[in-house]
């Protein structure tokens, strides 16, 4: 069991990453050329890593005042048709210069709302990826989908179950009716129960819901009503997110009233006692904001060790090569991020001329690569084993991180880190600040301009 102590929390709760990538993305850059994409292509292909494809669909039909994601909102359907071709060209055209027999081990369609499209453009949208990627027939690959349960009914869960998805995500937020009001998701826990029965009665492996702490009118009583009914649900994972109020940054956020938003000193305890509540329930807390059941992929990847981080977040293809199509959508690569234009009219104009819609991006040199993989795997193992390590990349690990260990002493002194001659392990109670952690050995911490940006650690 974690340690939701609330001193603790104040104390190591500042800004950072949230390592999706390493570097984080506010570290890239517009200096990234068609030809630095078409050579992580080819080094991958040369090492015939499996594929991870990502599909982003920006469209909403109603906003949520909390919402930061890159979303459109409308309610003209045919907006979503001819987003659709345009995907599709960019699709086309990534997958010219690919290795055909490479398998897709990963697929995930996110936005905004995947499900604005309507069952024809669903269907041909999964049609076009089997047609250009290699799918797996056999239900082996995690093909996931973010789902509105105001967007979705059985048949349509159905329809995504034939598609080939066995994966999804609700997006549930809280189940106070108040809230849902103030922040304009109204969606009853009949709905949310509908749904969670139809993807379960289709067979789907894997269910997990989205929740929000520090909405307005949440209160810690009110969200562990919420906790409590959505434990009686059962989903496999839960991700318990912060919410962050940057109306300046984000001014569909001046909708939501401030003063009806909680106070710092009840958001800590909110966590605190959510938290608490997901492990008494016997959920694991898979690291930073995600919990899962035991029986749950995710967690028997992290008791084996082969649990991995990228931009889907906690995931079981790490070794895989992240394709992101779409607007704003970002790849990984080998040792390449490239993040496409988060405009929509410069991501179609780029993908109607024929061209690699990329705006920015990032090339890792040997030192990034080495603090990405330890980074990650103290996100994902709670754990750094010096030896392993060091082997990988032939270097004597303690000595090439002789600073970066030595300031994790005020961490050893509060209980959340071990420091050994052999390996340094983060403890029971240090596991909710992982991203603490790892933010040592992050060189490009605090020399970001944007740094104050970072979401808050909890």
């Amino acid at each position: 069991m974690s340690e939701w102590n609330t001193d603790l929390i104040r104390r190591y709760d500042g800004k950072g990453p949230r390592y999706t990538s390493y570097p984080p993305a506010l570290a890239f850059h517009e200096e990234i050329a068609e030809t630095d994409y078409l050579a992580a292509i080819e080094e991958g292909n040369a090492a015939r890593r499996p594929l991870s494809l990502y599909s982003h669909i920006p469209f909403c039909q109603s906003v949520c005042y909390y919402c930061a994601c890159n979303r459109i909102v409308t309610a003209n359907r045919q907006r979503g048709a001819v987003y659709l071709d345009d995907l599709l060209s960019e699709m086309r055209f990534r997958a010219a210069s690919l290795d055909s027999q490479r398998p897709v081990t990963q697929l995930h369609w996110g936005g905004g709302t995947p499900t604005f499209l309507d069952d024809g453009q669903l269907t041909r949208l999964m049609h076009h990826t089997g047609r250009l990627f290699r799918l797996l027939e056999d239900d082996r690959g995690d093909y996931g989908i973010e789902l509105d349960p105001r967007t979705v009914d059985r048949a349509r869960i159905g329809l995504l179950r034939g598609l080939g998805f066995n994966r999804a995500s609700l997006g549930v937020q809280d189940l106070d009716p108040r809230v849902q009001q103030a922040v304009n998701r109204v969606q009853p826990l009949q709905l949310i129960t509908d749904s969670m029965d139809a993807l379960r009665e289709f067979g789907f492996h894997s269910v997990s819901v989205d929740l929000i702490y520090g909405l307005p009118w949440q209160s810690e009583s009110s969200l562990a009503r919420t906790v409590e009914q959505l434990v009686a649900l059962n989903p496999d994972r839960v991700s318990l997110y912060n919410y962050a109020h940057l109306p300046a940054r984000f001014k569909v956020q001046k909708q939501i009233e401030e003063a009806a938003l909680p106070a710092p000193s009840e958001k800590l305890r909110m966590l605190a006692r959510a938290g608490s509540m997901f492990e008494q329930a016997g959920y694991q807390l898979i690291g930073m904001d995600h919990f899962a059941r035991p029986h749950d992929a995710l967690a028997k990847a992290q008791q084996a060790g082969r649990l991995h981080r990228n931009f889907q977040g906690y995931s079981l293809h790490g070794d895989a090569d992240l394709l992101g199509m779409g607007v704003s959508a970002i790849s990984q690569i080998g040792g390449l991020y490239a993040q496409n234009f988060k405009q929509h009219d410069r991501w179609q104009a780029s993908v109607q001329a024929g061209e690699l819609p990329i705006e920015r991006g990032f090339v890792l040199n040997r030192d990034d690569l080495i603090r990405r993989d330890v980074i990650m795997t103290l996100l994902c193992d709670m754990a750094l084993d010096y030896a392993a390590l060091g082997e990988k990349w032939s270097v004597p690990i303690p000595e090439y991180f002789t600073r970066e260990l030595a300031a994790l002493a005020p961490m050893e002194q509060d209980g959340l880190v071990q420091r050994h001659s052999e390996r340094l392990l983060i403890t029971p109670r240090g596991r909710l600040f992982a991203r603490a952690v790892a933010m040592h050995f992050d060189l490009y911490s605090g020399q970001t301009p944007e740094q104050h940006r970072y979401s808050r650690i909890l």
